[in-house]
């Protein structure tokens, strides 16, 4: 996903360095492009959001019952959770850029009622 997404923002410097470039295309597919990647940090905030809680669940479940055994259970959880939390807030702040390059080209079309 970081490469793909890396790539769409290539794309969108060369379009906007681009005199000849159609810009209302250029609108159409950064729409469907942002939606998507919307979609995408959405999905990923959910299990972002399970993984927490389960987690939590797990440590809980060992303060409470002092079964040691769930340790590694917990790790595991923990373990996973650090990547989905690296990774959604790559998305998070990524897909804040996406907004402001919508406002680049925007004010490139010359209309702010997009």
């Amino acid at each position: 996903m970081k490469k793909y997404f890396l790539e769409y923002i290539a794309f969108l410097d060369a379009a906007l360095a681009d005199e000849s470039t159609d810009l209302a295309r250029l609108m159409r597919i950064h729409k469907e492009k942002t939606r998507y990647f919307q979609h995408e940090r959405f999905v990923h905030l959910f299990v972002m959001i399970l993984f927490a809680l389960c987690t939590v669940a797990c440590f809980l479940v060992i303060v409470v019952t002092e079964n040691v055994l769930l340790i590694p259970l917990a790790a595991l959880f923990l373990a996973l959770l650090i990547p989905y939390i690296s990774h959604y807030y790559f998305l998070e702040n990524k897909t804040q850029l996406l907004y402001r390059y919508y406002d680049r080209i925007s004010e490139k079309l010359g209309r702010d009622d997009l």
